[in-house]
């Protein structure tokens, strides 16, 4: 069975710039119009600080094959950003997790270089194991933050322009 992001016929809530449901359309009603909308991004670290990508699967409609954040998704019509974010943890990775586990850091505003989505990010410390979802991750693997900052340096070449967005500020954030 297609995982639920492949789903163009998905039930997701169209928002206006303050983030207010005004109507529910279709996944892939929603991408073709390029209407905002919501998501989530969760950023995996291990004990050490290492930061989990995921490889998106081939078999994904969008940005196939590059690198992203270690867990992301839609947030479904009448779902709310946290739940989402407990449910792609274990649809993804396989970890079932409270709702207390992901911690909030903060929220991107839609842009057409993240899709129109508000994107809330959330932080979890976990070594593993993972078991993935095949038809959303091709591989999952560990970066040292100053490796990945010089890949994004020469270019973040097959890393996803959201996850580099959410990643430089995250950064910021951390640093400040």
């Amino acid at each position: 069975m297609p995982g639920v992001a492949q789903q163009s016929s998905e039930l997701l809530d169209v928002v206006d710039q303050n983030d207010v449901v005004v109507e529910t359309l279709t996944r892939g009603e929603i991408h073709r119009r390029q209407l905002m909308h919501r998501a989530v991004h969760i950023l995996v670290f291990s004990s050490s600080g290492s930061l989990l990508l995921q490889k998106r699967s081939m078999l994904k409609d969008e940005m196939a094959g590059f690198w992203d954040s270690s867990c992301a998704g839609h947030v479904e019509s009448g779902q709310g950003y946290l739940e989402t974010a407990v449910r792609e943890l274990e649809e993804e990775l396989g970890l079932a997790v409270t709702d207390e586990a992901p911690g909030y850091l903060f929220t991107m505003h839609p842009q057409p270089s993240n899709g129109m989505e508000f994107a809330a990010v959330y932080k979890l410390v976990h070594d593993g194991p993972f078991t993935i979802a095949e038809d959303e991750i091709d591989e999952l693997e560990w970066q040292e933050p100053v490796d990945l900052n010089r890949w994004i340096e020469d270019g973040a070449e097959r890393l996803t322009s959201g996850f580099v967005q959410i990643w430089e500020r995250y950064q910021a954030m951390e640093s400040s």
